[in-house]
This record gives structure tokens, sequence and C-alpha cells, in this order.
């Protein structure tokens, strides 16, 4: 500020003085007086200068000058640069923000105060069939018709959530989304949405799971407690009390059958997979599924005019399949599991057969075919439920738990297996169970073993 009066006051001395020259005391008044105005009017194109730049605001083309303007143009920069790095950086974390949006697992919509939607990220999108750029400041209530959310969205009492079905679901396989708003700020709001699909199936298999359970234990619980109390209250002849207790006995046992088949699925999802230090050779496996399928049939058949008709692999063929990684009594339990299937569910006098066949990558299929009822296509997805017939009545008359084939799908899984149903109504069903090379080996002529190679 001193340097810009000594400036002006340099000015008007030097027009004074060139004023006396010319004219004596009244030329020296009139010249420091043009020298004043030409002065201001040179410092005017300065502040002038910097006001053309500022309303372009390009640090890169600040006027370079002297003075009060200079350093007010100067000031004015560093403090432009500065702005601009602090924009960067609210940016930068803006974006980053919006991308760990994006990365949630929950939709996510911003709506402002009148409900329209300011962003979204892809999983709501998804979830509401919306597009990102086209339905930006959208109504919420226009691009969601859904009555549950309409009635949600008016009454405005959001401790709650409301589920509604997604976008994306059909008959076969229903979507279902959960929807919750947040209020927040100057009347805006938050609404978060999240599939929840999973949850209620998971839900409704364990309603469906304790409700079996109860059924399959309640039904021979109440039988025997019936029993037991004609035991006590009846005087009855020695025959009739042997039948009774014959007929406890199988309800008792039908009992322990369920809980034991309990006890092994909860075991096999709480324990780690088999691994691949333990071999089992594949005839000594496949001939004691023999022998229990065989029994088995003997004992269903029991009679009947014609037993079944039971064909499995030749026993010397089976010595050069080689050996089976895992555990030995949970792939017998697998591998028994569907041959007692076929027998239980194949008419005396049907046909049962068991292969073991070898692919020429080293991998290999266990195959049971039968010619019983079959299986409609609609109940095959679901035969690997826990609990699950197709028929209540005869599962029951043949003795099934409805926990069989569960066991299997796990044992199976815990080896790196897979179980492929095929099945006819009518004519019959096919189970087969495709074991991975890596579970494989056979035995060189040296008698050390080694791993099954693809041909």
């Amino acid at each position: 500020m001193l340097w810009r009066l000594s400036y002006f006051f340099l000015w008007q001395l030097t027009g004074g003085a060139l004023g006396w020259w010319q004219g004596g005391a009244w030329g020296a008044a009139l010249g420091a007086g043009i020298a004043a105005w030409g002065w201001f009017f040179w410092d005017l194109s300065r502040g002038a200068r910097v006001l053309g730049w500022l309303r372009t605001g390009d640090p890169e083309q600040t006027p370079v000058m002297r003075g009060i303007w200079g350093d007010t143009a100067d000031r004015v920069r560093r403090l432009l640069r500065r702005h601009e790095v602090q924009l960067r950086d609210s940016e930068g974390r803006l974006q980053e923000f919006l991308a760990a949006m994006q990365a949630t697992p929950n939709g996510v919509v911003l709506l402002d105060a009148q409900g329209r939607i300011e962003w979204c990220n892809q999983i709501a999108a998804l979830h509401f069939g919306f597009d990102v750029r086209r339905d930006v400041m959208q109504s919420i209530g226009n691009l969601v018709r859904e009555p549950a959310f309409t009635a949600y969205f008016a009454a405005k009492q959001f401790t709650r959530d409301v589920v509604l079905e997604g976008r994306a679901s059909t008959s076969s396989r229903p979507v279902r989304i959960s929807v919750h708003v947040h209020p927040y700020g100057d009347g805006r709001k938050l609404l978060l949405s999240r599939d929840v699909t999973a949850l209620e199936q998971a839900e409704a298999m364990r309603s469906d799971f304790v409700a079996n359970v109860s059924h399959e234990i309640r039904t021979p619980l109440t039988v025997l407690a019936g029993f037991v109390e004609t035991l006590q209250t009846l005087s009855l002849s020695q025959e009739e009390q042997s039948r009774y207790l014959g007929m406890m006995s199988q309800q008792a046992q039908r009992m322990q059958s369920v809980v034991q088949d309990l006890l092994t699925l909860s075991r096999l999802e709480g324990s780690p997979p088999p691994g691949m230090g333990e071999w089992t050779a594949v005839h000594a496996l496949l001939q004691r599924c023999e022998m229990e399928g065989r029994a088995l049939s003997a004992l269903v058949t029991q009679g009947q005019q014609k037993p079944h008709q039971i064909s499995f692999p030749d026993p010397q063929r089976l010595i050069d399949a080689g050996e089976l990684a895992g555990s030995a009594a949970e792939l017998q339990s697998a591998l028994s599991n569907l041959i007692s299937n076929a027998v239980r569910y194949t008419p005396a006098g049907g046909s049962i057969t068991v292969e073991w066949l070898p692919m020429t990558d080293g991998a290999a299929m266990f195959l049971v075919r039968d010619t019983g009822p079959g299986i409609a296509p609609e109940h095959i997805p679901r035969l690997t439920e826990r609990f699950y017939r197709v028929d209540r009545s005869r599962s029951r008359e043949t003795g099934g738990t409805g926990l069989g084939l569960a066991i299997v799908k796990h044992v199976l899984q815990r080896h790196g297996a897979s179980l492929e149903i095929t099945s006819t109504v009518g004519k019959g069903s096919v189970f087969a169970v495709n074991f991975p090379a890596s579970r494989l080996r056979i035995s060189d002529s040296t008698g050390s073993r080694q791993p099954v190679s693809s041909e």
C-alpha cells in the first residue's frame, strides 16, 4: 500500500514539475491534476486486466504485474490452485465412496425430498429394473409400483422393512427383495435393498425340516404309546403280547433310523472332507454293496412269487478297477443307499442293474439302473432335499426315512463326485455317480499304486 501511495505521488510530482516548467504555478497545478487522472486510468486498466482474468479463472493465464494488483492476482492464483487441489481431493473421495457403494452387495438408492432418484448403484438397478442414466430424477413411486411398497412409502413409517418380488423373479425361480428406507438430511431418503431369497428359502427349509422331523418321530411314538397303553390296560394272550411287542420294536427301529440318519447328516456337515490318504479297493466296496443289496432284496420280496433280478459287475473285472480315495464307510453308505432305494422301489420281478464304468479320461461312473415306477421330471431336482418324498405313503411303506439321498449328496460332495438322476415314469430310473480321475488309482505290474491316467 505504501508503494502504491509513493507511486501516485511520484506521478503527481512529475506532472507538477513538467507543468511548472511550462506554465509556472498554474501549470504546476494543472500538470499535477493531469498526472493524477493519468495514474487513475492507468491503475484502472491494471484492475480491469485482473478482473478480466478473474472471469476466466485460469491460473496459467495470471497477469504479471507489480503493485497491489499484482499481489492480488498472485494471491487469487494461489487460492485457485488450492481450491483445485481440494476439489480434486473431494472428487476422488466422492468417486471412492461411489465405488464402495457399487461394490456393496446391497442395492443403494439416494432420493431427494420429493422422492426422486438422485443416484443408484448397479445392484439396485438389478433389483428394481432401473436404468442408471435414464431414470435419474424420476419419482421412485412411478418406477416401483408394488402395492406393498406404495403403501409403505406413503405411510412414512420406516421403522421396518418391506419385502417385494424382485424384477427378475419368475415362477420357476422366485426372487424376494427386502427394502428399507432411512430418512436423512433435509427430507432426503436412503433406500436400501437386499436379496433375501436364500434367507426365505432357508427359513422355509428349516420350518419344513422341523415339521418333518416332528412328524417322523411323532408317528411311531404315538403307535408305541398306544401299544404300551394296550399292554398296561388289557389282559392279552402270550401270542398277542408277542405280536404287539414286535410292532413296538418295528416302530422303535423306525425312530432309531431317523435319529441315526440325522446324526449322520450332522457329522457329514460338521467334519472336514476326507483326504487322499485312505484308499479302498473298488471290488471290495462293491462286494459289500452287493451283499447288502441282495439281502435287502430277499427281505423285500419275501413271500412274492418272483424275486428281483439283480445284476452286478463281474468280480474279476472289478479287481482291475483299482482303488477309490476317501472314507470307505461313507462311500459304502452312499453307494449302498442308491442300491437300497432301487430295491425298495422296484416291484418284485423287476430288474436292478449295478455297473462300474471306467472312462477314457481316468474318471469312473457308478451306475444303478432299475425298472421301478419312475420319477416325474418335476420331482427330480428336489430328490436330495431332506425328507422330500415323491409319494409319502409309499415311502413309509418301504421303510425309508426320507434322508437317504440327502446323505448320498453330502457324501459325494465331500469326495468331489456328482450325482445325476434320469427317470421315465413307468419305465424306471438311473442313478449315476461320477468320480473324478483324481480320486482313482490302479496297480501297475510291480504292485505299486499309480494314479489312473487317460488313454
